[in-house]
């Protein structure tokens, strides 16, 4: 498919998210994750405290379960909505980024936790994005990545972008970027593949 106008996918899946800021966070706000967030801490070798990134942070839900875990986190979004959700929330750091215009540090986080954020990611843009999330982490850093799979479809669901790949897709874009595949699953746990939405990935940075 042709690129995408990577402003109107910013545009339109921001302010999707910026009118539903309130639905979502009482949506979202008992959704257990820390299946995730054990997968990623589990994996750095780093001395404690962690300093990780909550890519997509939405409300701020698991950046307040990395800070009561005692670690450094610092949040991320291009929602102004859930920026100021967030930072009210968690009393951490957040940063207000279009995923398609970062500017992050370079060799800064431990890990980076991108639970249900980079499907947002056009394919094409996806490996310039993933070589930013590389840059940011650390030397043998961690990346967590869980986003609704599918058959490589894209495009426009429901006002928001989506690219939803299979395991196939998926581990090409983030090998190729420079990590190496640590883990992988599907969520929820226990139930039926045709019943599990979600693919969780762990890469340590090369």
């Amino acid at each position: 498919m042709a690129n995408p106008d990577y402003d109107a996918v910013s545009r339109g899946t921001l302010a999707h998210y910026d009118s539903q800021a309130q639905a979502f966070l009482e949506a979202t706000r008992d959704h257990d994750v820390s299946q995730n967030i054990d997968a990623l801490l589990s994996r750095i070798e780093r001395p404690l405290p962690f300093t990780i990134l909550d890519f997509g942070c939405g409300p701020g839900r698991d950046l307040r379960a990395f800070a009561a875990r005692g670690h450094i986190a610092i949040g991320l979004d291009g929602a102004s909505n859930f920026v100021a959700m967030a930072r009210e929330a968690s009393g951490c750091e957040v940063w207000q980024q279009d995923f398609l215009k970062l500017a992050l540090p370079d060799a800064y986080f431990d890990g980076i936790f991108a639970n249900a954020s980079l499907f947002h990611v056009p394919s094409a843009a996806l490996p310039r994005v993933l070589g930013e999330l590389h840059r940011a982490l650390k030397p043998r850093g961690i990346l967590l990545a869980s986003n609704p799979h599918g058959n490589d479809e894209e495009g426009w669901n429901r006002g928001r972008y989506g690219a939803y790949h299979d395991f196939a897709t998926w581990s090409r874009y983030v090998t190729a970027a420079g990590f190496t595949l640590l883990d992988h699953y599907y969520r929820p746990a226990g139930l039926p593949r045709e019943q599990q939405p979600w693919l969780a990935t762990v890469w340590r940075k090369q």
